[in-house]
């Protein structure tokens, strides 16, 4: 039997042995029938995927004393870009975004500065190979990290690309084309999912990167204004550009949390940069906080071409990238001339090379994700599936990591308790964060009826903000709850500095059942922005006080 696999693996390898997966189920098709195989192992969990939510069940189950494998495997980027153990998020995604998005701040403080008598040199210059050198060493630490956690938790770690050959059982082909026969009572799925590219789009994939990329550029992707706040004279260079060519020196393409956050800190160092959006901003968030967003980073200096589609990119002799657009009011065609263009215009689940539709693993063939129920159990009842994979899931790191967690207690531990997606707090760290937790104003008034829902509201301005001249205009807080008393709060959307943390806090009460009247009652730490929340009096709809009118 294990040559029948090795056999069916070689005939199934592609050109440039890369392997390619096509098989059927190996003869016997259970796990009973292949533990016979020579050099076969067998554990009582395997996880497919190393990022954060697969390492979480991994190591949850192995200190629950169950024998426990993970495999993974990172197929590179089309531009080349590998990563070692950990995932989207310790790689390629909330990690070096956050770094660099504190870079782009430590920026805006150094501007700040000599309000505060600090005498700082002009221009101030920013270093990209210093700071990516810096971001890629940490990053490099934890997938080392990772590495030691699982040996120092006796989990097995295989470096292979594991496809099922049954519902039992997967093979793995390693970098060197070793197969690798694993098998286990329980296997979960916790790969994740990748960058989408617009292959329809000439040029899209051989020219474009994406967030898979640009955390591991050695050289800065675009053109840099000195200094990094400069917005009139990056005002003046956009009319300039305007009046002659478009000439931008860094295109992000789309406008997810995900463009936005990488075009806020790509501005915030210094790059010229211009987010190019089909439609609406940061698309299942409130709407009226994500205009503000965007708002606040127009005036910051990032350029916004909205309601535009890219139709083409050609390199051109010089090595920057010429785009075509067009407008999809006017129908208009327009070209702009670039370094670097980003393609953040969301992401594919990673199912399609585990050969899930040969061992009965139902996925949902418009998005690729893997159909799973409250129990994070698929169509397979012995094979699971977590985080961004899984069909309805949120795509966030905590929610993959608790649900991995939960997972591991309900196999091995016996516990019941599910994993609840309700309340589930985060942040979009763009330059001036937004925190939510809870229902949108558009989400609440389609679940309750306008007239049931009222909204708290209050632009504020932090402290921080009145020495230095800072804008706060688009600093603003509001608390949507139901207007029958005790009037729950149903969710909570906060703008403004450090607003992950602000929310993290608040979100625990909103998870008790806070009530509007309780988030009055708190008392708020003096000065900070957090303590804003607990003086909303004012009725977005009424214009009221109502603990000055009693409505």
């Amino acid at each position: 039997m294990a040559a029948m696999a090795a056999a069916m693996a070689a005939a199934l390898r592609g050109p440039g042995r890369r392997f390619r997966w096509r098989t059927q189920a190996l003869a016997g098709g259970v796990r009973g029938a292949a533990r016979g195989v020579a050099g076969q192992q067998n554990y009582d969990l395997l996880v497919i995927g190393g990022g954060s939510g697969g390492l979480a069940c991994a190591k949850e189950a192995a200190q629950l004393g169950r024998k426990v494998a993970v495999v993974d495997y990172v197929e590179p980027s089309p531009q080349g870009t590998k990563w070692g153990l950990g995932g989207t998020c310790v790689n390629v995604g909330c990690i070096p975004k956050k770094l660099m998005h504190q870079a782009a701040l430590l920026g805006g403080m150094i501007q700040d500065a000599h309000h505060y008598g600090w005498e700082v040199a002009q221009p101030i210059r920013h270093d990209w190979r210093k700071m990516a050198e810096a971001v890629q060493n940490h990053v490099k630490s934890l997938n080392w990290g990772h590495r030691v956690q699982l040996q120092d938790r006796k989990v097995k770690y295989f470096n292979i690309k594991a496809s099922f050959i049954n519902e039992h059982t997967v093979c793995g082909i390693a970098k060197s084309g070793k197969e690798t026969l694993l098998s286990a009572d329980h296997i979960v799925i916790a790969t994740g999912g990748r960058p989408r590219y617009p292959t329809h789009i000439e040029g899209a994939l051989e020219y474009g990167i994406t967030s898979d990329d640009i955390f591991w550029l050695k050289e800065s992707p675009g053109k840099t204004l000195y200094g990094p706040q400069s917005v009139i004279f990056l005002s003046i260079y956009w009319l300039y550009l305007k009046l002659r060519v478009c000439s931008i020196s860094m295109l992000v393409v789309g406008a997810s949390y995900v463009a936005l956050e990488c075009a806020g800190f790509l501005t915030g160092i210094g790059l010229d940069t211009t987010v190019m959006m089909r439609s609406i901003p940061l698309r299942g968030f409130d709407q009226q906080m994500s205009s503000l967003v965007m708002e606040h980073m127009e005036s910051h200096g990032t350029q916004f071409l909205k309601g535009c589609i890219p139709t083409c990119i050609k390199r051109l002799p010089d090595g920057q990238l010429q785009v075509t657009w067009e407008d999809r009011t006017s129908g208009k065609k327009d070209t702009g001339i670039f370094d670097t263009v980003l393609w953040a215009i969301g992401r594919i689940p990673e199912t399609r090379n585990l050969n899930l539709k040969e061992v009965g693993v139902n996925i949902n063939p418009e998005n690729q994700k893997i159909i799973v129920d409250a129990q994070d159990v698929t169509s397979v009842p012995h094979i699971y599936a977590i985080g961004d994979v899984a069909e309805g899931r949120p795509e966030l790191t905590p929610t993959a990591i608790m649900a991995g967690k939960l997972l591991a207690q309900r196999l091995f531990g016996q516990s019941s308790d599910l994993m609840d997606y309700n309340n589930v707090p985060t942040t979009v760290f763009t330059p001036l964060e937004y925190g939510c937790v809870g229902l949108s104003e558009e989400e609440a008034v389609a679940r309750h009826g306008q007239e049931h829902i009222e909204v708290y509201h209050a632009y504020y301005k932090p402290l921080e903000f009145t020495v230095a001249e800072r804008d706060a205009s688009q600093c603003y807080i509001k608390l949507v709850c139901l207007k029958e008393p005790p009037q729950l709060v149903l969710g909570l959307h906060f703008l403004g500095p450090n607003a992950g943390e602000v929310t993290q806090g608040f979100a625990l009460g909103i998870k008790c059942g806070a009530s509007y009247a309780q988030v009055m009652r708190t008392v708020g730490i003096h000065p900070t922005c957090s303590e804003e929340v607990v003086k909303l009096r004012i009725s977005k709809r009424s214009g009221l006080d109502p603990t000055v009118t009693g409505c």
